[in-house]
């Protein structure tokens, strides 16, 4: 179920126009760390898995990803909000993934790196994932639940309380 009745907004004069405007939006983090993570590969390799199990490890896992970033985007679509953070949230999305995780279009994109980290066998793109979940949890999620509070202060509030963050 979402929450698309506007009841509970705060004055629009102290809500910003959207969550994430600006460079530190998650798809340029993500790709920023994916492609920090190949520069780094194809200067020095590091293994992490055994070849053997590399490839399928990273296929399940990219599959996984995909599916989950799929299903998250549909739940959008559904209650008619956006998916771009740089553009204003009209509904707190409760359905579907939205029920176990607060933000599983980000542990999409991580499990994505993870899994594209296993399929080539890079140390590297492990390592540059640490960062991006870092910026994840400690500035674009945090500016998110601000906006949101702001925007939605008791369906968000409610909604913050009995879903956790990642998992």
């Amino acid at each position: 179920m979402s929450s698309d009745n506007h009841s509970n907004k705060a004055s629009t004069n102290m809500v910003p126009e959207a969550a994430n405007i600006g460079l530190m939006r998650p798809p340029f983090i993500y790709l920023g760390a994916i492609t920090l993570g190949v520069l780094l590969h194809f200067t020095w390799s590091v293994r992490f898995v055994p070849p053997a199990v590399s490839v399928p490890l990273g296929c399940i896992t990219v599959l996984i990803a995909i599916a989950l970033f799929l299903w998250a985007v549909r739940e959008f679509r559904i209650a008619n909000t956006p998916v771009p953070g740089n553009r204003p949230t009209t509904a707190i999305v409760r359905t579907g993934l939205y029920r176990c995780s607060r933000n599983p279009i980000y542990l999409s994109f991580s499990l994505l790196q993870l899994g594209i980290a296993y399929w080539v066998n890079s140390l590297w793109l492990l390592i540059t994932l640490i960062p991006a979940v870092a910026l994840m949890s400690f500035v674009v999620i945090p500016r998110e639940e601000q906006y949101l509070e702001t925007l939605f202060p008791l369906d968000y509030l409610s909604y913050k309380a009995s879903v956790r963050r990642w998992l």
